[in-house]
C-alpha cells in the first residue's frame, strides 16, 4: 500500500480536487495566458494564477506575477452576477437569444438570470467551469485592474439551457 501518491498519479489528483474556473480565459498584462497552479503547505493546498512569461522569464521580467485563484475567481463571478441583472445585458441577451430562433421575452429572460444567479452555489465545481467557459470571453489582470469580457451569445445559450430546465421541472 502506498503512502504517498507518486509524481505521475499525485498532480493529477491535486488538479481533479482544485478546478481551475479561469484556466485559457486568464491573460497577464503582457496579454499571455496565466497559467494556474498550486502549492501545498502543512497540508493546505493554496490554488494561484502565475504569468506565463514570470515562469519562462523569471519572475523579475514581469509587473505580475502571480494571483491568488480565490480571489481572482470570484472577483469574476461578483462581476458576472451583477452583469446578469443589468438591464444593457439582459437587453442583449434577449436580442441574441432571439437571433438564435427562441421565442421568449424579454420578461423571461430577466427572471432566468434572476434565478441563475440564486442556483449558481448549488451547482458542483465542474458545472460552475462548463458555464464559465460559456459566458465568460476573457478576463485580463493588470497591477490595479481586472477586465472581465462577457459573451452575450454565451448568456442565450444558457437563458435557453436554463428555461428548457425549467419546463422539464414544472
Amino acid at each position: 500500500m502506498l503512502l504517498w501518491p507518486s509524481r505521475r498519479t499525485g498532480g493529477a489528483a491535486t488538479r481533479a480536487q482544485t478546478p481551475a474556473l479561469l484556466k485559457g480565459l486568464i491573460h497577464g498584462p503582457n496579454g499571455r495566458p496565466m497559467s494556474p497552479s498550486n502549492t501545498r503547505r502543512r497540508g493546505r493546498i493554496y490554488r494561484y494564477y502565475v504569468a506565463r512569461e514570470a515562469i519562462a522569464d523569471g519572475y523579475d521580467s514581469c509587473t505580475v506575477t502571480s494571483v491568488p485563484a480565490a480571489d481572482v475567481e470570484d472577483a469574476v463571478l461578483d462581476h458576472v452576477q451583477k452583469l446578469l441583472a443589468a438591464p444593457e445585458l439582459v437587453a442583449r441577451t434577449w436580442a441574441a437569444a432571439k437571433r438564435e430562433g427562441d421565442e421568449i421575452t424579454e420578461r423571461e429572460v430577466t427572471v432566468l438570470l434572476a434565478d441563475f444567479a440564486t442556483v449558481w452555489s448549488e451547482l458542483f465545481p465542474a458545472e460552475q467551469a462548463r458555464i464559465v467557459q460559456l459566458l465568460v470571453e476573457r478576463v485580463d489582470v493588470q497591477e490595479d485592474a481586472l477586465e472581465v469580457r462577457i459573451r452575450a451569445e454565451g448568456l442565450a445559450s444558457l437563458v435557453g439551457k436554463l428555461r428548457k430546465d425549467e419546463r422539464r421541472a414544472a
